[in-house]
């Protein structure tokens, strides 16, 4: 069996979002087929997860450029007979190189997305340096982990990574069954008290964090855009909006209150909302990765309106119909959709389980890097 140490830069515990369920359930997974250390920074707590963390790393954003990590990480190696190292995102990769070099280690690379193309999406003018480096790192990895197809496909045609140094390591879920009707109901009733509405009014959802510009792009396309034509068709209906960091110009989205949006800011427990919302709405149309929000919902039964991008790493084919997809910026084709969403009475299928369940995704990783 392996003996693995996941090197990770950010704080992760406890895990709220969808970047920091990425790791830390991955890790928590994978720990159960390989032994597992995690070295991280002093903001994640060591008594937080059910495998090894030493939080040794120093919380200031020059952690990135301190070289005299190399020492501490290299001796956490020798001590545990480390064979392999994984390194969240690229940018720590000097280091990752460093100890595959002078520890003889090898070295995988979790992708989460490019992280080039992201910085380029949202206009940093550094993105090209940041390909560069990218491109280096990946392409002296001994393996990389892919979070979808499209991504892994960018790696081999525009980074000419080996097709045979990648594979697919998906975004999970923590459940491999579709939530009970009765967690169903009961969440959806407390939603229904929580922003008294009727119990005939059905419910659509979108969720997450709005500092991220594709994410406040799709709220602004939600009112401006998609809700301007779904209004016309007289449902009995409420788009609940949850994330935070709502830019304060917007007013918590007040004015369209009486245009059957609810702002419902940052909750502390999402999983309320999946359970108890009808249909989820996801109108991305920028932005790398997988939309973790969209398995989510998907995998708590939703039904779900995606653009083309914002779908990005989930096959329609293993849906059972529950996911209806649009071109992107075609709203028109959205609302639509939306109307068609509301009659879908059929549960997501096995196959979705079977492809998204973290464990399932855990023992791919682990079988290719037994192999690496």
């Amino acid at each position: 069996m392996a003996n693995v140490l996941s090197i990770v830069s950010y704080k992760i515990f406890p895990a709220k979002f969808g970047g920091q369920k990425g790791i830390a359930l991955f890790n928590e997974y994978l720990s159960r087929h390989l032994r597992l250390i995690c070295f991280t920074v002093k903001d994640n707590l060591s008594g937080e997860a059910p495998y090894r963390v030493i939080n040794n790393m120093e919380n200031a954003g020059f952690r990135y450029i301190n070289f005299f990590n190399f020492l501490p990480v290299s001796k956490i190696i020798r001590q545990n007979n480390i064979s392999h190292v994984i390194i969240e995102h690229p940018y720590f990769g000097w280091l990752g190189l460093l100890l595959k070099w002078f520890c003889n280690v090898k070295l995988i690379i979790h992708s989460h997305n490019i992280e080039s193309e992201r910085f380029r999406a949202t206009g940093r003018w550094w993105w090209k340096i940041l390909w560069s480096y990218e491109k280096f790192i990946h392409n002296n990895a001994d393996f990389t982990f892919c979070i979808t197809e499209k991504d892994r496909q960018y790696f081999i045609n525009r980074y000419k990574v080996p097709e045979g140094k990648t594979s697919v390591i998906t975004y999970g879920i923590s459940w491999d069954k579709v939530p009970a009707a009765v967690e169903r109901l009961a969440a959806r009733n407390r939603l229904l008290q929580m922003h008294n509405l009727r119990i005939e009014t059905t419910l659509f959802l979108f969720n997450g964090a709005l500092d991220y510009p594709p994410n406040l792009e799709a709220v602004k396309n939600i009112v401006e855009n998609i809700n301007r034509i779904f209004i016309n068709d007289r449902t009995d209906y409420k788009i609940i909006i949850c994330g935070k960091n709502l830019p304060a110009e917007m007013n918590g989205l007040k004015i369209y209150k009486d245009t059957n949006i609810i702002y419902a800011g940052f909750v502390e427990d999402i999983s309320v909302y999946f359970k108890g919302v009808d249909i989820f709405i996801n109108p991305i149309t920028e932005g790398g990765g997988i939309k973790t929000k969209l398995v989510e919902a998907l995998g708590s039964n939703l039904n779900a309106v995606s653009t083309l991008d914002g779908a990005t790493g989930v096959d329609e084919n293993i849906c059972n119909g529950k996911l209806l997809l649009c071109p992107n910026n075609d709203w028109q084709c959205f609302s639509e959709k939306m109307k068609e969403a509301i009659l879908i009475k059929q549960s997501i299928s096995s196959d979705f389980f079977q492809y998204f369940y973290w464990d399932n995704i855990a023992k791919k990783a682990a079988g290719i890097i037994e192999k690496v």
